[in-house]
């Protein structure tokens, strides 16, 4: 029992493992997430549905203005943790109608340009948050690999580091 002391007074002083991390605006208190959690190395992102400064209410303005106000968002929860879009390792995107998924991409893909485009998934999903029609999630790293794009082998996607 004694020996365990000295352990439990080393995990009582070392610093938590998950910390919020900062966000470009202040998030309404009535909301029950934190917009990002720094564990280690990697900075988890909630979901972004489009926001503007008035609101989280992009989505009224049209399906391209809430893909850059979500875009926007994650923009600027990197940039206030030190990390940009090159950062960015995998993304989730939820779409309330599919249909839309060329039009998310012409919007979505101009964020990575000169870098290289993070892993993804994306599915359909309805009734998201307060009636937008897509949220976006990003996970960034700390650890910026760089982007090295191998030759592609046939029959085989490639994959980046």
């Amino acid at each position: 029992m004694v020996r365990l002391i000295p352990a439990a007074l080393l995990l009582a002083a070392s610093p938590a493992w998950a910390q919020p991390a900062p966000a470009p605006q202040p998030m309404p208190a009535s909301l029950p997430f934190s917009p990002a959690i720094r564990v280690g190395d990697i900075l988890y992102m909630s979901g972004q549905i489009g926001q503007v400064p008035e609101g989280l209410d992009a989505h009224k303005e049209g399906f391209d203005a809430a893909v850059r106000g979500a875009m926007d968002a994650i923009g600027g929860i990197l940039k206030d943790n030190g990390l940009d879009f090159g950062d960015v390792v995998k993304c989730t995107v939820m779409l309330d109608d599919m249909a839309d998924w060329p039009r998310f991409n012409a919007a979505y893909t101009p964020y990575f340009a000169g870098k290289r485009l993070p892993t993804r998934s994306a599915f359909g999903a309805d009734g998201l948050a307060l009636g937008a029609p897509l949220e976006v999630e990003c996970i960034a790293a700390y650890t910026s690999p760089t982007a090295v794009r191998p030759e592609p082998v046939e029959g085989r996607a490639p994959t980046y580091p």
